[in-house]
């Protein structure tokens, strides 16, 4: 298995899955709270435990643009890297729950289940997959072998070493660009806006398929000044990246946000195709 780990003195590790670049001493587990530091190892909690396996139109993802109208198979685990306080996943994200409630699964198992439902393409989904990376990976690089693709469906804020081995397995991305503001970032999800936005630019410059998402949150991310700036973003890159617009609803923490009102959602496409954006989707209607 692949070690995403640096070791600073004694039995304390950094953990460098993530951004978050957590630190850890002995018995510690990092923000995602799977990933823990037993005797200056890493111990990957959720390797083997999806609690969350189905098989998907792929443009449930969303994935418009690649290989569309095929199935995919996803599968997520227990955590996440951020506290969105609007998580729409919080049963399998947030609540600490025990990988003894579900089966244990070894990557050829998941890989044969895609081949036996001749299903082309794994997607790792539902929760944050660079908190399972080690396990995404085996299942990745196997897969490919098999002639598989391989989907992350991801927030972005992966280090620089789970980017560049992502490349080993990986073949296209949805990465969600959650505001383009920072403040919201720390305060609302407990990220780094500039580290999203460079870890889209190098995805975009590589062969992975690239498609955006934003969910847009009523008084929150959906000022036409905003749309605008995450719009002329995505244009930067290519005209041609789609980008999904996505309708929220009240969930989690934040039950008492109204449902994305229509108006908003069509007045942000219709800024997105002013800037010059090709691609554009609404979801959640």
């Amino acid at each position: 298995m692949i070690e995403l780990i640096e070791k600073i003195a004694g039995n304390k590790v950094r953990c460098l899955a993530c951004a978050h670049q957590c630190e850890m001493n002995d018995g510690d587990s990092g923000i995602c709270k799977v990933r823990k530091n037993k005797s200056g190892k890493l111990d990957l909690e959720v390797y083997g435990y999806p609690c969350s396996v189905a098989i998907d139109p792929i443009e449930k993802k969303p994935l418009y643009h690649f290989m569309p109208g095929s199935s995919i198979l996803s599968i997520g685990t227990f955590s996440c890297n951020f506290s969105c306080r609007f998580c729409q996943n919080s049963s399998i994200s947030k609540l600490r729950r025990s990988v003894s409630s579900v089966q244990k699964f070894s990557p050829s198992e998941i890989v044969k289940i895609a081949l036996d439902n001749n299903i082309p393409a794994i997607a790792f989904t539902y929760n944050e997959p660079t908190v399972f990376f080690e396990f995404a990976y085996d299942i990745g690089v196997l897969s490919r072998k098999k002639g598989l693709k391989n989907v992350f469906v991801s927030n972005a804020f992966m280090s620089d070493l789970a980017l560049e081995k992502s490349k080993d397995f990986l073949d296209a991305v949805n990465f969600d660009l959650k505001s383009f503001s920072e403040d919201f970032y720390r305060k609302i999800c407990g990220g780094r806006l500039e580290i999203v936005l460079e870890n889209i630019k190098k995805v975009h410059e590589s062969d992975i398929h690239l498609e955006i998402t934003t969910l847009l949150i009523d008084g929150y991310n959906d000022s036409p000044q905003e749309i605008k700036k995450i719009a002329e973003f995505i244009a930067s890159l290519s005209p041609e990246v789609p980008w999904h617009i996505s309708r929220s609803f009240p969930c989690f923490k934040m039950r008492d946000i109204v449902p994305t009102p229509l108006e908003t959602m069509l007045r942000a496409k219709k800024i997105a195709k002013d800037v010059g954006l090709k691609n554009v989707y609404l979801g959640n209607m």
